[in-house]
């Protein structure tokens, strides 16, 4: 049976790797800007009343901004930005006088990082402003960046304390509720969880904002991360951990299994930190929460109980003096706990990582897939260590037993019932003399063991550096498709649509179909293509054309010089005093 789930995981793994070479496409990017309203680069013969902002998913202000600024650096939005879903607006002031106007923004993504952006329209004959003219925070404080992975570290590595220490004595060892060295652990662990929660708590004010560690106690950040779901999330965390450490108080203290009034409270505790350790980042960003953040949840339950139970057999069970019995009893138990822990672990890890990657491309092409090619290769050498273990319990202490079905029996009619009893002191001598073999060969299972737990701890570091990068699907290159209404003075009229591909640095393909207001292609007089990235102050770059058929043009070479959000702007002139414009941004990686 075992050897069927292993199997079928593999041909699992397999088909998405034969999935993604054979069916591989565009990945669907992450809180990304989408459109904008203006465009970037647009010239408006009158001023708007608001700026719109369409992305991606679903977004918040937070501790973010979103300002429009004029030439002189200060500020023409008035009242508080809205936002609905994923559309951010940003009223205007009235009659705002020619001239160039530059909107810049910083908002959080439902996976609680923020998305920097800015760029410009101008009214009447003003000129643009290029984005580098405005404070725009697109990047994360170095110091902010560098206690965030801790914070998470602290949180994962305390859940798995806090919670897989009691499960293992629960399910596994029942006699080790009288440890001490147990208690201060799993204690410890949830005091690490509270501790956690509450620094990465402190650390999203200025992580949203853009600010650095001394915006730590800003209390403006912190009542703006307050009213934030993400924010409610971590101060739920927090007194779960607190309230965990009260409920399982008592049977620490009389050293025995929780009654039956302490077990319940403990149980809803304990599940609600995982559930809360696993309704923040990517899995809650998705299109579908619903089937995604169970998926998580029973991912980090799993790497909880395992690895929670690691560290309570190095420093509990495989102690030195450890009673024979106690070890016959722990060790089968815990190694069937932890192959049902394993197995789901992979399964959903493997769910997670199709939806965070994509296509197996990514994974050697985006930050995302190398952290989590690193973790499957750090992984694959505790399941080997793992592997020695259980081969270790599968011959010292014998998990596995013939199938009752098998068993065969041999009645005696006329054999007192004395017999009977001595074949069971037979069999319970033949358990004790194994479980004292198995305790004389302890040390190399502990080496394994404590092997499996060090690593793991890499696993965990690894983990908090991966929740806080964008996924590959965001980062993978993406070709560009879509299709552009014309706009001038007197409105719009007829639409261009815009192929680029592959839309990364360096030489791009791109072609352009002009089509008029009854959907058939149309020859205008004159066309001009340019592409710029305001952030960086690149551009505007002339695009030679080439004409490959009515209403077809197409430019083999288009260079594009570094990576980032670029503006495509196309201008035609449909006779000699009529010039209408369109233009779309998209991400170069």
């Amino acid at each position: 049976m075992r050897r069927r789930a292993v199997a079928l995981l593999i041909a699992l793994l397999g088909a998405w790797l034969a999935s993604g070479v054979v069916l591989a496409g565009p990945a669907s990017a992450h809180a990304e800007l989408e459109s904008t309203n203006p465009e970037d680069g647009a010239r408006l013969s009158s001023a708007p009343g608001q700026v719109t902002l369409h992305f991606s998913e679903g977004v918040s202000l937070g501790a973010g901004y979103a300002r429009v600024l004029d030439a002189r650096q200060q500020r023409v939005d008035t009242g508080a930005p809205k936002v609905a879903g994923d559309v951010l607006t940003i009223p205007l002031r009235d009659n705002l006088p020619e001239g160039g106007y530059l909107v810049t923004y910083r908002v959080i993504s439902a996976d609680s990082h923020p998305v920097a952006g800015a760029f410009s329209f101008a009214v009447g004959n003003g000129p643009l402003i290029t984005a580098g003219a405005g404070d725009v925070s697109e990047s994360t404080d170095p110091g902010v960046a560098a206690v965030l992975p801790v914070t998470r570290w602290l949180g994962y590595a305390g859940l798995a304390l806090a919670v897989g220490i009691p499960v293992l004595l629960m399910v596994c060892w029942p006699a080790g509720w009288s440890s001490v060295r147990l208690r201060r652990l799993s204690e410890g662990g949830a005091i690490a969880a509270a501790l956690g929660a509450l620094g990465a708590f402190a650390v999203q004010g200025p992580y949203a904002a853009g600010a650095g560690l001394g915006s730590v106690f800003d209390t403006a950040l912190l009542d703006t991360t307050a009213s934030t779901s993400y924010g409610v999330v971590l101060m739920i965390r927090t007194l779960l951990a607190l309230y965990l450490v009260a409920a399982l108080a008592p049977a620490w203290r009389r050293g025995r299994p929780p009654t039956s009034w302490m077990l319940p409270a403990s149980g809803v505790a304990a599940l609600g930190l995982v559930v809360t350790t696993a309704a923040v980042g990517h899995p809650v960003a998705g299109p579908w929460p619903g089937l995604e953040l169970p998926i998580a949840v029973v991912h980090v339950a799993a790497m909880t109980v395992w690895l929670g139970g690691l560290a309570g057999l190095v420093l509990g069970v495989l102690r030195p003096g450890i009673a024979a019995g106690e070890l016959a009893v722990a060790m089968p138990r815990f190694s069937r706990m932890a192959f049902g822990s394993v197995v789901a672990l992979v399964v959903t890890g493997i769910v997670q990582s199709v939806r965070e990657v994509g296509t197996p491309a990514a994974l050697v092409s985006t930050t995302y897939g190398w952290l989590l090619v690193s973790k499957l290769l750090v992984v694959a050498v505790i399941l080997a260590a793992a592997g020695i273990s259980r081969v270790w319990v599968q011959q010292h202490l014998g998990v596995h037993h013939r199938p009752a079905g098998r068993r065969r029996v041999t009645a005696h009619a006329f054999a007192a019932g004395s017999a009977a009893e001595g074949v069971d002191d037979v069999v319970e001598e033949r358990k004790r003399a194994v479980a004292g073999d198995a305790v004389g060969a302890l040390p190399r299972l502990r080496r394994s063991v404590v092997v499996e737990l060090l690593l793991a701890v890499v696993v965990l570091g690894v983990t908090s550096v991966l929740v806080g990068t964008p996924p590959a699907e965001s980062a993978v290159v993406q070709p560009v498709d879509s299709t552009l209404p014309l706009k001038g003075t007197s409105g719009t009229s007829g639409s261009v649509q815009v192929s680029i591909e592959p839309a990364s640095t360096g030489p791009n393909v791109l072609h352009l179909y002009l089509f008029d207001d009854a959907g058939q292609l149309a020859q205008p007089a004159g066309i001009t293509v340019t592409i710029s990235e305001p952030s960086q102050q690149l551009g505007p770059i002339d695009v030679k054309l080439q004409p490959a058929g009515p209403g077809h043009y197409t430019a083999d070479a288009m260079d594009i010089p570094a990576a980032g959000t670029w503006t495509l702007q196309v201008s035609v002139r449909k006779d000699e005093f009529t010039a209408y414009t369109a233009s779309t941004t998209f991400p170069v990686r």
